[in-house]
């Protein structure tokens, strides 16, 4: 199985087996495994986004450093360890909650209202391709995978060259101001972000009808969180350049 997602690789779910007599992954296991994890983001992020408002602004630099680190390493040892995922996923979901609620304070007090609307849309099209995958209406061919996985390696790439050439000065500026060029690669990223759910909804039901432990179903559900807080963090900032043009 090929997906752009790096914490759902193939061989996750065709390496590890339930032994004879073993509970298995289901649908609904995961998809209970994934609301709790949301839940705790939720949470974790409104610790951040209200002791902002309460005016600490203090919190905002060590809550995304905290988060973005400390959710990065808890993220790599899920991946390289999935028989950890009901332990570490829950803690990168809540520190990447502390993340996105630093971010997300940092662009309401730039335009007040817009993370919510953020959060309304990714919870759209997050609905939106579920309803259309469980329908038949989209299916994970393999001309797909090809196709969403080179485009979003072709997108890390672009990001990763932007970060390393802003320690040299060099800005690419058509990823960050507002013109027309910017908002439109950012319609194409949150397009391959939405489409890389379709792979996401593909994998973990091929993991249960592979009969993946029971384990897996955390694991899943972190993969799925993983792809939904990108989702988010690229419409946020889709909808700051729409909203940055009008001002």
């Amino acid at each position: 199985m090929r997906t752009s997602n790096p914490a759902l690789k193939g061989s996750v779910f065709t390496g590890s087996r339930a032994a004879i007599g073993e509970s298995t992954m289901t649908l609904t296991g995961t998809a209970t495994r994934a609301l709790i994890l949301l839940l705790l983001v939720v949470f974790s992020a409104s610790l951040t986004w209200h002791s902002y408002a309460a005016g600490n602004t203090g919190i905002l630099q060590p809550a995304i450093a905290v988060g973005g680190i400390g959710g990065f390493i808890f993220a790599l040892i899920t991946i390289f360890r999935p028989k950890a995922a009901p332990y570490t996923a829950p803690i990168y979901a809540v520190l990447e909650g502390l993340l996105l609620g630093a971010v997300s304070a940092t662009y309401n007090a730039r335009f007040e209202g817009l993370p919510l609307l953020a959060v309304g849309l990714t919870l759209c099209v997050f609905m939106a391709l579920l309803i259309v995958y469980r329908l038949g209406l989209v299916r994970a061919t393999e001309n797909f995978r090809l196709g969403v996985v080179a485009a979003t390696g072709g997108i890390a790439l672009v990001y990763l060259m932007s970060f390393v050439l802003g320690f040299f000065g060099v800005q690419m500026n058509f990823l960050h101001d507002s013109s027309p060029l910017s908002i439109v690669i950012s319609l194409v990223i949150v397009a391959v972000a939405a489409l890389n759910l379709v792979l996401d909804f593909d994998f973990i039901e091929r993991g249960v009808e592979h009969g993946a432990p029971k384990f897996m179903e955390w694991y899943g559900a972190f993969g799925l969180l993983v792809t939904l807080v990108w989702l988010y963090l690229e419409i946020l900032r889709l909808l700051s350049k729409l909203q940055g043009r009008r001002s």
